[in-house]
C-alpha cells in the first residue's frame, strides 16, 4: 500500500503532465489602453485534426478521504483544462503519458494540491483522476475536445495495487 504525498502545485513539478494556469510569477504585457495585464499563452489547447475546442462547466461533489485511487483516465485526442470558478483548492492525481499502452506504473503516480488561483491543463494522453473537488458543488471551467472517436481511455488498477490520498 502506498499513500501518495500531496505536493504543492508548481509549474516545474507539473511540467511532465501539463501546464499550470496562473498569473503568479508570470510575464504579462499591457492591453486595452493600459488598463489590463495579459498573461499570454499560459497553456496550449492540444487537439487532433478532427476535434474542436469546447468550453464547459463541471459541478463537482467532494469525494471521501482517505481516497483509494482505483482508476485514472486519459484523453488521447486533446488536452483538458480545469480552472476553479469559486477560488477553492482542489486535488490532482496524475501519471505520465508513458509508452502509449494502456498500462500505468503505480510508482509514477503523483498527487498535487492546486490553490484556488491555479488551474491546470492536462496534456494529451496524460493519465489523471477525474476531478477531485474539496468542496461540495464546486465549479470548474473546462476547456477540452469534442469530436469523433473515443477521447476517454480508463485504466483500472489491479486489486493488488493500493494507492491512497489522505488530506493533511
Amino acid at each position: 500500500m502506498k499513500t501518495l504525498k500531496i505536493e504543492p502545485l508548481t509549474k516545474e513539478a507539473f511540467a511532465p503532465f501539463g501546464d499550470v494556469i496562473e498569473s503568479e510569477g508570470r510575464d504579462y504585457f499591457m492591453i486595452n489602453n493600459g488598463s489590463t495585464q495579459r498573461y499570454h499563452k499560459l497553456g496550449e489547447v492540444q487537439l487532433d485534426e478532427q476535434g474542436q475546442g469546447i468550453i464547459s462547466i463541471f459541478r463537482a461533489e467532494t469525494l471521501e478521504y482517505p481516497l483509494q485511487i482505483k482508476m485514472l483516465e486519459r484523453h488521447p485526442f486533446g488536452s483538458q483544462s480545469f480552472i476553479p470558478l469559486f477560488g477553492r483548492e482542489f486535488l490532482l492525481v496524475v501519471a505520465p503519458v508513458g509508452d502509449g499502452s494502456m498500462n500505468i506504473d503505480p510508482s509514477t503516480v503523483r498527487a498535487f494540491r492546486a490553490t484556488g488561483r491555479q488551474g491546470v491543463n492536462y496534456h494529451r494522453g496524460v493519465w489523471h483522476h477525474p476531478i477531485m473537488a474539496l468542496h461540495n458543488n464546486d465549479e470548474f471551467l473546462v476547456v477540452d475536445r469534442s469530436g469523433p472517436g473515443n477521447n476517454c481511455d480508463e485504466f483500472f488498477f489491479d486489486e493488488s495495487v493500493q494507492l491512497t490520498v489522505e488530506l493533511d
